[in-house]
């Protein structure tokens, strides 16, 4: 047989081998409106929830892939992802089985109420993650997260995985902030130890992440990060939250999670950070108007010499708990001291401002929305500060405060008024 002879040959068995296959594969892939409905009963299965699928398509040519348009769950708040695009990997196909190369979401909501409605299960089919890796790659572009209290933070990013749905390789992304937030996490060869790297609000926060695996699947994660030069307010404004104070601050973190699962996990997570923020600025609260005026007003902001303090974050079925202990503040000749709380949008704090290098000690608390909160000090406070202002002017003050700001806590503060100092004392 002739050279030109084999090689026609070659191709023709070639040709006949993928014929072959692409009917086996034509014949086993289901149509558009077949798939779609697959689609939505495995879903539903696995979720837990009920789903709407707008349309599926399934095309091998160029390169294997999935499409899913407009799916959404059936609930208060959907779940929406406007497109998935799925290439499998052909060869574990033709085995009917799934194995993807890459899945690519454009356009996504997922509300955290709805989220963690969902009671997932694993799918009877499902390979065995020991024989390799189920998802090579996952990119995603504007994947917007809906907190509990509905605050909408849009991401971009991408997670390359190794077998046992260890992260290899994960960058996350805010798009459209100035400074840029990006988190970085890469996996030390194969160990459940990833390196952490945060650029957020013009600083850094880089550290590391462990995983340990108990024999019964109970996972632990703990960590440690480095927050250094951080600008407060703009780190915050990233994820459109309102802070209080700016500056920028360093620290230490720590963090720590539990459960079986990563959901588990991530609803488990906690933080604890110390921090020292120097100089500082408290937005919103002027301070010296404040004292001056009686505290009838207070707008403005207060520049502090330092804001030093310990922050502690719990994530909970209803959000993010945050907790400040052992605060301390001095604004020229005030110090402040204190403990807030701040949970559903609302906050509730107590403390001491401490006045004349403490010749004073004023009792505060703050309470109401986070945005607009509410500051009270002891009835009887004012109306000793007036009395000690009439008897000594400006040391009378401090010492009156403070006997006013006793008897209004003996009394629980009864019916006392604030009663304004007389025309020209001094007021602080």
């Amino acid at each position: 047989m002739k050279r030109g002879q084999k090689w026609a040959v070659g191709l023709g068995i070639a040709a006949a081998v993928l014929g072959a296959t692409w009917l086996a594969v034509a014949w086993w892939l289901p149509t558009d409106e077949e798939l779609a409905t697959r689609l939505t009963a495995e879903a539903e299965e696995r979720l837990g929830v009920k789903v709407i699928i707008g349309s599926a398509h399934w095309a091998l040519l160029p390169r294997p892939v999935v499409v899913v348009n407009d799916f959404r769950t059936r609930q208060a708040q959907p779940v929406v992802i406007r497109q998935l695009s799925a290439h499998p990997d052909l060869r574990v196909l033709l085995h009917r089985q799934l194995v993807f190369e890459q899945i690519e979401i454009d356009g996504a909501v997922f509300p955290y109420n709805s989220a963690r409605a969902f009671d997932v299960k694993p799918g009877a089919s499902e390979p065995d993650a020991s024989n390799g890796v189920l998802l090579e790659h996952l990119e995603f572009r504007n994947l917007t997260w809906l907190s509990y209290n509905g605050i909408a933070v849009a991401y971009d990013g991408e997670i390359d995985f190794d077998p046992h749905w260890r992260p290899h390789h994960v960058e996350l992304r805010r798009t459209g902030v100035n400074p840029a937030f990006t988190l970085t996490l890469m996996r030390e060869a194969n160990t459940d130890r990833w390196q952490t790297r945060i650029q957020v609000g013009g600083g850094t926060a880089h550290g590391n992440v462990v995983l340990k695996t108990a024999a019964n699947g109970a996972m632990h994660l703990s960590g440690q990060l480095a927050p250094h030069d951080i600008e407060v307010a703009s780190a915050l404004s990233a994820f459109h939250r309102r802070s209080p104070v700016g500056g920028r601050g360093s620290g230490q973190t720590v963090l720590s999670a539990d459960g079986n699962s990563v959901g588990e996990l991530a609803r488990s997570l906690r933080t604890r950070t110390r921090f020292s923020i120097s100089p500082a600025m408290v937005l919103r609260f002027d301070l010296d108007k404040a004292i001056s005026t009686l505290g009838k007003e207070h707008d403005g902001q207060t520049a502090l010499q330092m804001l030093t303090g310990q922050m502690d974050t719990q994530n909970t079925d209803e959000g993010m708990r945050v907790t400040c202990t052992d605060i301390k503040a001095r604004a020229g000749n005030y110090t402040v001291t204190g403990d807030a709380t701040v949970y559903h949008g609302q906050i509730k704090a107590s403390g001491n401002l401490d006045l004349v290098e403490g010749a004073i000690s004023v009792p505060f608390t703050l309470s109401g929305p986070v945005d607009e909160p509410k500051a009270s000090v002891p009835p009887g406070f004012f109306a000793g500060a007036a009395i000690g202002t009439a008897v000594l002017p400006g040391i009378g003050t401090a010492i009156g405060a403070r006997i006013g700001s006793t008897f209004g806590q003996l009394f629980k503060g009864g019916a006392q008024q604030p009663v304004a100092p007389k025309k020209g004392a001094v007021q602080k």
